[in-house]
Parts: C-alpha cells; structure tokens; sequence
C-alpha cells in the first residue's frame, strides 16, 4: 500500500502523454517483459548511479553547462513542475555527488509559453551556446517541432517522457520513459495476462492527442487478441452510457476509459450510473489523477492506473527511499509526488551519469557526439524508471528507449495497491 498527500501538482493538462504507466508484482511469469521490481535493479544509491564523487563540486572548476527547455508560463502548462525536479537534480548533485568530475553543474534554462516561435527561439538560444553540449527537455508540446528542427541534430536531446511524436523520431534524441505510443501498448498485454481477459472496451473523446491515443490502447488489445469494441465521442459530452453501452462496457471483462481530467470524471459518473465499478479491470492513464476529478467526484476514481516511472511513497519500490532522502533533505515534499517532477529529477541525475562517463577525467572530452553515443548505449536500471532500457528498438521511433509501464490500483483516501510488475507490450 502506498499513501501521499492531495496536491495539485499531480494535475497536468497533458499528462497527456506523459507517466503512462504503473504496474508492478502480480504479473503472470509468462507475460512478455513483465517483471515485479526488484533489489537488484532499483537504483539505490545516487552516488554510484551517476558515477560521482562524494561531496561538493569545486566552485573554482570550470563548469559544465546542461541547457533545459520546458513549456510554462502561458495559459496552457503540461509539467510545470519538470523544472523544480531538475533544479533540485542539478542542486543535489552539485552538493553532494561532486558535480560532474567536481566541476559545477549549470542548468541554462529557456521556457517556451504559449507558440511554436518560441521553440526556434529556445532552439537558437542552446545551439548557439557552445558552452552546451546536451539539452534536456521537460513536457514540451508547443514549440517541440521548431525547437527540434532548430537544434538540427547538432546536440542531443534528453528527454523525460515525449509529449509529442516529435522527440521519439529524432536520431539525435533519447527518451528514457517513452511515449504515449508505446507506453499504452502494454494495455493489450495487462489484459491478457494480468486479467485474462478476454473481451474489452475503450472509450475517449475526439479530440487531437486523446483520441489518437485511445486507438493505441485498443490497437495493443487487438494485438493480444482480445476482443475488443472502441467508441470515439464528442468532446465535452458528459452522458456516455450510450458510447460505453455501444463497446459492450456492461459485459466486457477489460475496460479503458482514456480521455483528460474533465472526461476522466464524465466517464466515472457514466461507469458507476452503469453498475460497473470493479477497480481491477477498469484501467487508464494518470491523466485522471487530478484535481479536477476530485472536484467534480469528491476524490480520484477507484480505477487501476498505468504510469511509467515510481509512485511516489510506494513501500514496494526499494529505489523510493533515495528519491525521498533527496526530497526530505532538500524540504521538497510539496512537489515531491508529481510525475513530472519524479521524471526530471531522474532525466537529469541520468544527464550527468552520462557527463561523466565521457568527461569525469577531463570535462574537455564532453562533446555533443560523445554524450550521445553514451545516452544511446544505456541500458538502465533507470532511476525511478524502467529495469531495463532499449534505445532505438522502434525504427520509426529510434529516440524511444521505454515502452513498460507499472499498474496500480486506486483504493480511495489516497491509497494504492500495486496490480502488476513491469510490464511491456506484447510481441
């Protein structure tokens, strides 16, 4: 059981295509890539992780420069808290992991609010600065197409979890905890294995980005060979017993209900007028572990949730409790929970394992080309993340490195119970 505090920063317009993901232990040994955590492949110690030195870094070194894109500050804000989880990265490791080699960490930062204009700007900004030889990226919609054809391969991008296309189909790019593509595949497999079920129907809204996504969650059923009915509504539509009457929802042994925070809680008050309550088979995305849905239903929907990185205060996971040193020596409770800032904290310790694995004895030897082939070559374990990593599985997404996810079942009071180990598509 894993418990943590009601906070708004876990609501994210688009968590959209972020933290796809959260399964862990109950898995069937047979399933494809699935795998309860263990000991042995949680990361535990920070200090080895990122291959540094204990102590401070030497403000007298040089210092080595990570350039950081988010979006934020306009109307429309995926992960605002990305920033505060790298910061707090590049803070820790100057502090106490001896920097990269001991010289000082720089987070040169650049914020896109609200056009795709200001992705070419962010773009100039970093490629311009030879100073930097990687750039990492927090949740990045807009300006993610102009950012990326600015930068032009010229440095490789790290990112978190990709918002957008975008990222996975750059060769000059790593996403260490995938996409919405390829992290709900799993769906197909979760079903088949965890559930055996053998029917199932998925329901989401017609809007760019949800419905896409809906149709990859019932294309991994398909592909396990579940039976399985999908629906598109209206956005906005908030009576949907009829679509969910449409996909067999009363009598299927697997439903998923995808859509963002305003759906989330339109389909939770369709489900129950309907009688269909069992939290196990009903699974979607932490889109819906928002504020919103609390608003409108008085807490989060008793649903199985799928996520990509740790679940904050999970008792199970055995790398928590150096996440929650940091954050407690650091007084970050407040955003500890948020995916977005779990993901970058991890993007950027991952970030300076790869810095000083090229440049640990000589920060000259960092070079955009060098930091790159060391990303490319990760295999994981991934801090708060995957086992296991494999960059460039995908040909017409070389950029992804993930496409497992963990499941977790919501139990009310802020409460959940691990529903599956690592889990990974079908082949």
């Amino acid at each position: 059981m894993t418990r943590f505090a009601r906070s708004t920063a876990l609501c994210g317009v688009a968590l959209l295509a972020l933290v796809l993901a959260i399964a862990a232990s109950a898995t069937n040994a047979k399933s494809d890539r699935s795998a309860a955590p263990k000991a042995s492949t949680a990361v535990t110690n920070y200090l080895t992780y990122v291959k540094g030195k204990r102590g401070k870094a030497d403000p007298k070194k040089s210092k080595v420069y990570i350039g950081w894109v988010n979006q934020q500050g306009g109307q429309v804000v995926i992960g605002g808290l990305a920033t505060a989880g790298a910061q707090l990265a590049v803070r820790y490791v100057n502090e106490q992991l001896g920097g990269v080699g001991g010289h000082p960490v720089v987070l040169v930062q650049c914020f896109i609010k609200s056009n795709e204009e200001e992705g070419t700007t962010c773009g100039q900004k970093l490629v311009n600065n030879k100073r930097i030889s990687v750039i990492a990226t927090g949740a990045v919609a807009t300006g993610a197409q102009s950012l990326h054809a600015t930068i032009g391969g010229r440095k490789p991008v790290i990112t978190g979890v990709a918002v957008t296309p975008v990222d996975g189909a750059s060769k000059t790019a790593v996403v260490l905890f995938g996409d919405g593509p390829h992290i709900l595949l799993p769906f197909g497999n979760y079903a088949k294995n965890v559930l055996k079920a053998k029917t199932a129907a998925v329901i989401y809204p017609n809007a760019p980005g949800l419905a896409e996504s809906g149709q990859v969650i019932a294309a991994g059923l398909k592909a396990a060979g579940i039976d399985t009915k999908q629906v598109g509504y209206t956005q906005g539509q908030s009576d949907l017993t009829a679509p969910l009457t449409a996909v067999g929802a009363t009598t299927a042994d697997f439903i998923a209900p995808y859509g963002s925070a305003a759906d989330c809680a339109n389909q939770a008050k369709s489900l129950t007028q309907l009688g269909i309550t069992d939290s196990r088979k009903i699974m979607t995305a932490p889109l819906c572990l928002n504020s919103t849905v609390i608003d409108a239903l008085g807490d989060w929907s008793k649903w199985t949730y799928a996520i990509a990185s740790s679940l904050y205060g999970d008792k199970t996971d055995k790398g928590m409790p150096a996440y929650e040193a940091v954050i407690k020596r650091y007084k970050a409770q407040k955003n500890a929970p948020d995916p977005w800032h779990i993901v970058a904290f991890s993007e950027l310790l991952t970030t300076v394992r790869f810095l000083n694995e090229v440049g640990a004895k000589n920060v000259g030897n960092i070079t955009p080309a060098r930091v790159l082939a060391r990303a490319k070559a990760f295999k994981g374990p991934l801090a708060l993340g995957a086992p296991t990593l494999q960059c460039g599985k995908y040909k017409d997404a070389p950029a992804i490195c993930n496409d497992m996810f963990q499941a977790f079942t919501y139990e009310g009071k802020f409460v959940f119970k691990r529903a599956s180990g690592w889990i990974g598509p079908l082949k």
